[in-house]
Order: structure tokens, then sequence, then C-alpha cells
């Protein structure tokens, strides 16, 4: 990130899902107040898809919204099961705390000081209000305490919560993931975490990201942590998690679409993780 600015990824993020409400039928993702949020930016190609084609960048737009699918139905299990606290690691501009239906969920948002007041003040321009429910939570991953951050929000130690964390991963070092895994995972009682990975790149698909690393790079972003499956599960097991469900970001769109609908580009794995 570059000081004083929101996370430009972050945006970019933001209107993937947007226009994913406008242009993909059948969608993977419903989110009423995507478009709202992100306002006239929806329809135009951020800054890091300018001249890449089309059909790919539709691609990975399917991939983020089956991203955000696949973290709201875990919430909502949770929910259902009894969870009574939302983490959101690194929040962006997701809305899932302002689309929340439950009068006794709260959401915390955890994001970059930066980024959090840049949203803060587009849910003022935009009208959208800010529920009772939602705790506004700035904490800089790679330089703060994620524990002192939520007991100062108010957030419960001793009761169950379910962790989101999208988008965020890539962009760390490894030991300020190990250090956040750490923390979630060895919490009582135990918990549930909702998480995105990228995997090295294969020979072929080097060359696809090649190109968009440069230009993330290009904004202070870049892509520093990669992990296979087994490092994943790894890193998981070490920090206290007992169920590990990992799935691909192209099997999840094709359980949503079916299998004609699968992107063919590199993406993401999606985790759903349990400790004990």
């Amino acid at each position: 990130m570059q000081v004083g600015q929101p996370s430009a990824t972050a945006m970019a993020v933001a209107r993937a899902r947007a226009y994913h409400q406008i242009a993909d039928e059948p969608r993977i993702f419903t989110d009423p107040l995507a478009v709202r949020i992100v306002g006239t930016r929806a329809t135009r190609d951020d800054q890091f898809d300018s001249g890449v084609d089309p059909d790919f960048v539709r691609r990975r737009r399917l991939l983020l919204a089956a991203r955000s699918r696949f973290a709201d139905d875990t919430v909502a299990e949770a929910v259902a099961a009894g969870t009574r606290q939302v983490v959101i690691l690194g929040a962006g501009l997701d809305t899932a705390a302002y689309r929340n239906p439950h009068s006794d969920v709260r959401y915390f948002e955890v994001d970059h000081p930066d980024t959090q007041a840049w949203k803060r003040n587009r849910l003022a321009e935009t009208g959208i209000a800010v529920p009772s429910t939602v705790s506004f939570t700035p904490v800089d991953f790679a330089r703060d305490d994620l524990a002192a951050g939520l007991a100062r929000a108010g957030f419960a130690s001793d009761a169950a919560a379910v962790f989101v964390w999208l988008g965020v991963v890539a962009y760390l070092e490894r030991d300020a993931i190990a250090t956040t895994l750490r923390y979630i995972g060895e919490r009582t009682p135990a918990s549930i975490l909702v998480f995105d990975y990228s995997t090295p790149p294969t020979p072929e698909q080097l060359e696809a990201q090649r190109e968009r690393a440069k230009r993330v790079a290009a904004v202070g972003e870049p892509w520093v942590s990669y992990f296979t499956v087994e490092q994943m599960r790894t890193e998981l097991e070490a920090a206290g998690f007992v169920e590990v469900d990992d799935h691909s970001g192209v099997s999840l769109v094709r359980a949503y679409l079916g299998e004609s609908a699968a992107p063919g580009i590199p993406g993401p794995h999606l985790v759903r993780a349990r400790t004990a």
C-alpha cells in the first residue's frame, strides 16, 4: 500500500464484485450493496485490467465471486449453529456486515487504518448505514497485534467466532501469516476460519500471472507468499486447526455454475478450517 491511500487491490476486488452484479448471469454471488458502495467505478475496468483480454477478466471475476459466496455460506452456517461473532480480516469494501440480518450477531471489521478510514467515508457518502452491530478495528497485519486490536473493539475472547480472511494472505510474509493462524487456531472455544491463498504458478500459468503481478507490485502491494496445498495444511495443523476443507477456486465455480463454467485460469484456493 501507499502511505495515506486505501488499498488499490481492495478497490479492484470491490469493482469486480460490483460488476458481477451487473454483467454475469447467472450470478454466483448476490450483493445488493456492491454497486452502491463502489459507485460509478462499478462499470469501469480497474487499473490492473487495462489492456487485458476481457474474457480473462470475466473468468477472474467469477473466481472472486465464488470466493465471496464461499465465505458468506460459511458465515451463515456458523451463525445458524449459534456463533454470534464474525471477524472480517482485511475487510476492504466488503459489505457482509451491512447485509447482516441478525441483530445479535456482531461484526468486527479489521483492516489497515488508511483503507478503513477511506471505507468509512464511502459509507457516509453513499448513505449506507453502519449498524450498531459493526465495530471498526484498525490493524496493520504486518505490524500490529491482532488480539490487542480486537480486544480494544470489544471482541469477546471467550466466545465462539468465525473469521473471514480473503485477499490478504498472498500479500503477507510467512511470519505474519503464521502469527494470525496461531492466534485463531489457539482460541478457546473452537473457531472457524475461511480464507484464500495462492498456490505457486505452474509454467503454463506463469505468463498469465506475470503482468498482473507487476501491476500490483507497482502500487506497493506485491504478492509475496505462495503455498502448495500440502504446505498450507501443515501450517494450519501446526497452528491448531484439526479440520481443513480445501478447494480450488475453479472447483467452486464449477460447483456453483456447472462444469462448463470452469474459468480455466489460475485462481486461489479457498479453505474452511476449524479448531478443536
